[in-house]
């Protein structure tokens, strides 16, 4: 497809074409514009306020300004509050935290794995079975 092509696609989708678009060479942005609607733009397999958020914590983990900036914006138009951003944003900080801590100390990947296991059946046992979307919570 040609480049105005595209553009016209892109402004059918985002009402402009974002200049990152713009920058990119004619042999990928065919490529790069298929796999930016494939993985950003698919609301059928996750909804588009948790694919912003999920979006938010890897860019917060990265310290990615540009995609910090998107997504958390994103997340806010699709119905994300305020709570919802902030523990996001501490949930990459602890999984970037704790990787620091098992990576530093050495810890065994495949002890770390039978923990979890552990975990998990632990949880299933005291539960009777897991509910989808219930976590271990606090109380």
């Amino acid at each position: 497809m040609s480049r105005e092509n595209l553009y016209r696609e892109m402004e059918g989708k985002l009402g402009i074409v974002p200049t990152v678009f713009k920058a990119m060479p004619d042999e990928t942005l065919e490529l790069e514009w298929g796999l930016f609607q494939r993985v950003l733009l698919d609301d059928v397999t996750i909804p588009a306020k948790y694919r912003e958020l999920i979006g938010l914590a890897a860019a917060s983990a990265t310290s990615d300004p540009y995609c910090v900036a998107a997504h958390r914006e994103l997340a806010v138009l699709f119905g994300a509050s305020d709570e919802e951003l902030e523990r996001t944003v501490a949930i990459a900080k602890s999984v970037t935290g704790f990787g620091a801590y098992l990576s530093g100390c050495e810890i065994s990947l495949e002890g770390m794995r039978k923990e979890v296991g552990q975990i998990c059946d632990f949880v299933r046992t005291a539960r009777g079975g897991v509910e989808t979307g219930a976590g271990i919570g606090l109380h």
